[in-house]
């Protein structure tokens, strides 16, 4: 990674407003160190700007970028990391999105506005890099303690970045935006966790967590790796994933350039299931809360689908390919499964690549009385698993997993 290039941002004492969590900056050095180690991503020191609390001003940052943007090439991979406050002023005439440097201002709207980086500027920014790989990472909503997200300001200023920025921000060729957090959501720090929950799982994947074929980290497979493990450890925060791509770009190397060490199994599946649910409603809380637990206790891998890549057109592209990584598609039918057309093509797809291979791709189980003469006879042909009734659930979950364990069965 000889022509790799990053910034790394990291704000806790903050000089006017609210501080973060002194975590925050545990997880912009670890990055950072991470970055640079030879025996991981090996981008050369030179290359990596930190910048922790006093070194964080709005000037600073800007001097970062500027720098960035002189010393890339187009054939370079450029990354931006920011550990801080983030967030929007959401009525009058300095309205928008702002990121928060240490020195940020906020005595009122306008002050806010002439002391933090507005979202028009921090785009223009990204856009002046030559490089055509780049990815910016945001975890710029943070909480503290148990359950108590840190705030901002006042009531004018609301935290988090909406997801028209990160569109605003990805366009243009080869930009990739990775957030810690849908902007309905916080981003969490769990009780005793020494990074934030989702830094935790990105410095994991960075340390060779994310499967590599050819030694190099690329971007979707880091996405793929960090965001299911970030819902899992809890349910209501979503990491994001915004692009416009031409090619799915390496962001590192592999544990230092190591060839050959890929995390499939001997069938060359990633996932052990890909579980297509309603991703609202009794149904995502019993996968969430029932379903996955158990999964990842008997240690399957598990992809879902309420998280796979959005980037337009491509979250299509993501869904099919995280179902072709997966060796069985578990289904949670249900009424308002059988009325997403997103599910449908979701199980279209699991099953014609089983009828391709000739093997049973597909699972269903349902967690709730349904009306069989419902569903399509391309899945009411298929034996399903009961895990409604408490007589049967506990003995139809034990089967759940060892079908899952098992090998793919043939037809």
């Amino acid at each position: 990674m000889e022509n790799a290039y990053a910034v790394v941002v990291g704000i806790s004492a903050y000089h006017h407003i609210n501080p973060l969590p002194a975590t925050v900056l545990k997880d912009a050095e670890d990055m950072c160190g991470l970055l640079t180690d030879p025996q991981r991503c090996a981008y050369p020191s030179e290359n990596v700007q930190l910048l922790l609390d006093d070194e964080a001003t709005g000037v600073a940052v800007r001097q970062a970028l500027e720098r960035m943007a002189q010393e890339c090439s187009s054939d370079s991979t450029a990354l931006f990391y920011i550990s801080s406050h983030g967030g929007r002023i959401e009525s009058g005439p300095h309205a928008g999105e702002y990121l928060l440097p240490v020195d940020t201002l906020y005595a009122s709207d306008a002050t806010l506005a002439q002391s933090a980086i507005s979202g028009a500027e921090f785009t223009a920014a990204i856009r002046a890099l030559p490089a055509r790989k780049v990815l910016v990472i945001f975890d710029c909503c943070h909480s503290g303690g148990i359950g108590q997200p840190k705030r901002a300001g006042s009531p004018a200023f609301k935290l988090g970045l909406p997801e028209n920025y990160y569109e605003r921000l990805r366009s243009g060729r080869g930009r990739v935006i990775l957030a810690s957090s849908r902007d309905t959501e916080v981003s969490w720090l769990l009780p005793g966790a020494a990074n934030s929950l989702f830094t935790q799982h990105l410095l994991a994947g960075l340390r060779g967590g994310v499967a590599s074929d050819d030694g190099l980290i690329r971007v979707f497979e880091l996405f793929e790796y960090v965001q299911p493990r970030v819902t899992a450890a809890h349910k209501d925060q979503h990491p994001i994933f915004k692009a416009e791509l031409e090619e799915n770009f390496p962001v590192a190397l592999y544990r230092g350039g190591q060839k050959g060490v890929v995390q499939r199994d001997e069938d060359g599946f990633r996932y052990d299931a890909y579980i297509s649910f309603a991703s609202r409603g009794p149904d995502a809380a019993w996968v969430h809360d029932a379903l996955l637990p158990r999964l990842k206790r008997a240690r399957l891998r598990v992809a879902l689908s309420e998280d796979v890549l959005e980037p337009g057109v491509a979250r299509v592209v993501g869904i099919e390919r995280a179902i072709q990584q997966s060796k069985r598609t578990v289904i949670v039918l249900s009424e308002a499964y059988l009325a997403d057309n997103m599910r449908d093509f979701e199980n279209v797809l699991a099953q014609q690549m089983g009828i391709n291979e000739g093997s049973c791709r597909l699972l269903p189980v349902h967690v709730a009385p349904l009306d069989e003469s419902r569903l399509p006879l391309r899945i009411g042909m298929l034996a399903s698993l009961d895990l409604s009734s408490p007589a049967s659930a506990r003995r139809n979950m034990l089967r759940l997993v060892e079908a899952l364990r098992g090998p793919l069965p043939r037809r």
